[in-house]
């Protein structure tokens, strides 16, 4: 069952050297419980697809310019700033990939959580200092009496993010975005961040929106895949296709350079993601592609589903009409 539907989204953002399309016609869905891995290089448009679904892009620069984004029956992005209000950090919450940056610096973290939870509490002047020293002890969080009455700069970087991560929670969402969340973070730590929303996810129920450059990650935590590439989706797939049968160049090109297939000298793809400035008017990948055609540089493919939840968009599996084989 799809708790989440994106469909046909499109996000554009307004630069002194012109209009830029950063998310371009892309679909996919969340189902109810599962972690969504979402990879690909930077630029690639995840981010800008997670504020999507937020509805954080802010104009005059940034647009959506088309698509929907359905949660509860309901396009979210139809909806008044006061009806979002009361999904945002409710029913969909969000975990930022900096936290020093996105925590209050001149704010305890009592104050922090306590802030999401008066927004869409009932009784906003209640006190809540039970609930969050709960939330922090399922977090491993040792001494919690005292941390709530720190500020983010007298904590780790670890122990800033489970804040963050508190914050994401507080209100039992269905849904949580996360934004590349370990990115900063040593690999102890990251672990332990990847443990926590492991848990969550099994004790609530919680889907999850995972959003990395990380396979390693998305081989740990995620049970599907998607892949993009200039703002574009190349394939979708569950993680054990991903990793066992991969379609796309690219995603055969993302797995061969992992760490795990160092063989004297690191793999990597050639040359670099084109500019969102450059007009292509074929696949977007063509110009790094081993498997390249000529109908590649001429025409983009469409989006073919090979078998139940593996779709590939690749002139390679579709005829030169642009319809899948």
């Amino acid at each position: 069952m799809d708790i989440l539907q994106i469909k046909n989204l499109k996000v554009s953002f307004k630069t002194m050297f012109g209009k830029v399309n950063a998310v371009d016609n892309i679909s996919f869905s969340l189902k109810k419980g599962e972690v969504l891995g979402i990879v690909g290089e930077s630029g690639s448009g995840k981010s800008v697809t997670s504020l999507s679904v937020m509805n954080l892009i802010e104009g005059p620069h940034g647009k959506i310019e088309s698509g929907e984004i359905i949660y509860e029956d309901r396009d979210i992005l139809k909806l008044k700033d006061k009806e979002m209000c009361k999904i945002r950090g409710s029913k969909i919450s969000m975990i930022f990939q900096e936290p020093m940056t996105s925590l209050n610096p001149v704010f305890t973290v009592y104050k922090q959580i306590n802030e999401v939870y008066k927004i869409h509490s009932e009784d906003p002047k209640k006190d809540n200092k039970k609930e969050i020293i709960k939330i922090l002890e399922q977090l491993n969080i040792a001494s919690p009496e005292e941390v709530i009455n720190k500020y983010p700069f007298q904590l780790s970087g670890g122990m800033r993010q489970r804040i963050m991560i508190a914050m994401a929670i507080v209100n039992n969402p269905k849904i949580i975005i996360a934004d590349e969340p370990t990115t900063a973070l040593d690999v102890t730590t990251q672990g332990e961040i990847l443990s926590l929303l492991k848990d969550i996810n099994k004790r609530s129920e919680t889907s999850i929106m995972f959003i990395t450059h990380d396979l390693g990650i998305i081989a740990e935590l995620a049970q599907r895949v998607v892949v993009m590439y200039r703002g574009k989706i190349l394939e979708e797939c569950t993680v054990l296709e991903f990793f066992d049968n991969p379609m796309h160049p690219y995603s055969k090109g993302l797995i061969n350079s992992m760490p795990d297939n160092f063989n004297g000298r690191f793999n990597t793809i050639s040359g670099n993601v084109p500019s969102l400035y450059e007009n292509i008017e074929g696949c977007p990948y063509a110009s790094r592609c081993s498997q390249v055609m000529d109908i590649c540089r001429e025409k983009e493919p469409c989006t073919k589903e090979l078998k139940d939840d593996h779709k590939v968009c690749c002139w390679l599996f579709n005829d030169g009409k642009g319809e899948g084989l």
